[in-house]
């Protein structure tokens, strides 16, 4: 039986893979990827879930970044308006901290650098009386407000799979690359293995795409063999959650007096969101955790600036996640770049290209570059182009075909059409699915048309709608990657969602 041929290998289903693999297929060149384990589900479900500029990188110089950053908030807005919502931030001025001169010509570039069309600009705010100085430490009397955007990281990721699927995509969820090897023919001989069934399969690909994150310096040496000249930096980055901390929906962002910024986050509606840490991480990007140094070191940053003390004991979860950085050498890990660098190996008519870096803001323009050195290689697609350059930024991702001021209207019509929806399931249903929500609802006429019920508002349609559609598999996948429900269930209600995931798919939901 003769392998199949594609284009490119993409090993890694990260945003960088998935993101280079939806404009790969959308441009014309024929695409497989394979991911170890759950899409998107090491570091990009653990980020801070923001889009933004970088603020702190100013200070480093990288305006490149940052305008790149900057411009790329509102053009995934415009993508992906279910799952992309703005956020206003309030950075509270003390003595001791970076002088106020250097915050607000901080903020003028900010504003200024990346072309802000929808988000409003920067505000000086009174935080001596008013909602948002309520529970603040008493001589924090002045801030500023500046505008980022919020996304559910995860989802970006699945949908971004989702996508390029629909495009033409071959997918393999939970299958791990276990060995890549030149062809005597030119490209690569590539060995897949399903790290749960144990089913091998073996296809060729004129190009290797190196998108594995924080096991990318394992992927080029030990399976492809082709040890490259940069390597991965790898910085944990740790949060915690906790009942949330005041009322308001502005996120603050805290200096610290160790140069670290910290933000806190309205959470899920009853929570505050609290990270991140910055240190070098030496072991398997597949056990970190949060420790206890690093909780302590969280909750002591929010004490330090709440009237209530945030004690070890009020938080209610943690997640922690490896950032895959570029080595530039910094000394010390908050200062490391988090720009992104490309790397190609075109050795023997085997080329491979390494992702290392890069932020969860700018992969669509990571992809883009990625897609310039792939047509380096290997010219255009042997039918010609499909979609230009910059494609991704104009059309939409699954379920965002509307517009991010019409996000309320949509939750309104969602809930006239199944009205035995609560006002925050709708809005929850939108948030996640978008226009798609109606393909996850079906034909239900009442709650009880959607199956078992497990809590929160979820039920057995939605699980088997993850599992047929979004790769779900486990019920951590659909608890703390594609959703944080887990968060509002019970241990029992989560052993249930648990044996759900576990029998066979009762109603197979259509794309």
């Amino acid at each position: 039986m003769s392998e199949q041929i594609f284009d490119l290998a993409i090993i890694g289903g990260g945003i960088n893979g998935c993101g280079i693999a939806r404009d790969a297929v959308g441009r014309g060149y024929s695409v497989c990827l394979c991911e170890q384990g759950d899409m998107g589900g090491a570091t990009s479900s653990a980020s801070t879930k923001l889009l933004h500029g970088g603020l702190r990188y100013l200070e480093h110089c990288e305006f490149r970044l940052v305008r790149e950053a900057l411009i790329e908030r509102e053009v995934l807005w415009n993508i992906a308006p279910h799952i992309v919502r703005p956020l206003r931030f309030v950075l509270p001025h003390s003595k001791g901290m970076r002088p106020a001169w250097l915050l607000r010509l901080g903020l003028f570039i900010y504003d200024h650098l990346g072309g802000r069309k929808l988000l409003p600009g920067t505000a000086r705010v009174n935080l001596k009386s008013g909602p948002l100085g309520a529970g603040l430490r008493a001589d924090l009397h002045r801030g500023y407000e500046y505008s980022d955007c919020w996304v559910e990281d995860n989802r970006l990721v699945i949908l971004n799979a989702m996508d390029a699927q629909e495009r033409g995509a071959v997918i393999h969820a939970r299958t791990r690359c276990t060995r890549a090897e030149p062809h005597p023919e030119g490209g690569w001989r590539v060995t897949m293995q399903h790290r749960e069934t144990g089913r091998r399969q073996i296809i060729r690909a004129r190009m290797l795409i190196n998108a594995a994150g924080p096991w990318a310096n394992d992927v080029a040496r030990d399976i492809a063999k082709r040890p490259p000249k940069g390597r991965v930096r790898q910085v944990q980055g740790s949060h915690i959650v906790v009942p949330k901390l005041y009322d308001h929906d502005r996120c603050f962002i805290f200096q610290n007096t160790d140069g670290r910024i910290v933000f806190t986050i309205p959470y899920e509606d009853r929570f505050t969101l609290i990270g991140t840490t910055d240190r070098d991480y030496p072991g398997d990007p597949a056990e970190v955790a949060a420790s206890a140094e690093e909780i302590a070191y969280l909750c002591a940053l929010a004490s330090a600036n709440f009237k209530r003390p945030v004690t070890p004991a009020d938080v209610v979860w943690t997640y922690s996640g490896v950032r895959p950085l570029y080595d530039d050498g910094s000394s010390k890990a908050q200062a490391a770049t988090r720009d992104y660098v490309l790397e190609v190996d075109s050795r023997a008519q085997a080329p491979i290209l390494s992702v290392f870096g890069g932020k969860i803001t700018t992969y669509r323009r990571l992809a883009e570059s990625a897609l310039e050195r792939i047509g380096a290689c290997l010219g255009d697609p042997q039918g010609g182009l499909k979609l230009p350059a910059g494609w991704t930024g104009t059309k939409v991702l699954p379920g965002g075909d509307f517009a991010p001021q019409e996000f309320g209207p949509e939750v309104a019509a969602l809930k006239r059409a199944y009205d035995f929806l609560s006002d925050a399931e709708a809005r929850r249903f939108v948030r996640f699915y978008g226009t798609r929500a109606r393909q996850v609802l079906g034909d239900a006429q009442q709650r009880a048309d959607l199956g078992q019920d497990f809590g929160a508002g979820l039920s057995a349609r939605e699980l088997d709608y993850m599992r047929a559609q979004e790769w779900a598999a486990t019920a951590q996948d659909v608890l703390f990657h594609r959703s944080k429900l887990g968060l509002r269930l019970s241990p029992a209600q989560i052993a249930a969602v648990e044996r759900h995931m576990e029998a066979p798919i009762a109603t197979r939901q259509s794309a």
